[in-house]
């Protein structure tokens, strides 16, 4: 996108393309996660079963494992983040993808883990 304008910036996050979407779910790795996987990127794509704390919001500090990730809205349901409606029941909060950090991740995917081994010494 070349406009700075921020009217021109918002319709381009709203109307993006899934591809593009997915390129804004990358969240930012713990330094220590990092260097133990010795990968030298800030970012990686968030997923579902990662290890995040959130750090941002009311619920700051937390952590919790990722249940679903929605790259339409670009938020993500983390197990434990709640909070009740008027007539008692949970309901999960979404929180931004932006407000998090990965402390762990899944690899129990051998095509993810493949991907991390190509970002070791990649900037």
């Amino acid at each position: 996108m070349s406009s700075g304008k921020p009217r021109k910036q918002r319709k381009m996050r709203y109307t993006a393309s899934m591809h593009t979407m997915q390129k804004f779910a990358h969240a930012r790795i713990a330094k220590e996660l990092a260097a133990k996987l010795g990968i030298k990127k800030r970012n990686i794509q968030a997923r579902k079963g990662d290890t995040v704390k959130i750090m941002s919001g009311s619920f700051k500090g937390k952590t919790g494992k990722v249940t679903k990730v929605s790259l339409k809205q670009g938020k993500m349901l983390i197990e434990g983040i709640s909070r009740k409606n008027a007539k008692g029941k949970e309901h999960a909060i979404a929180i931004n993808i932006s407000n998090v950090y990965l402390i762990d991740l899944d690899l129990s995917d051998k095509l993810r883990k493949a991907k991390i081994d190509q970002f070791k010494g990649a900037v």
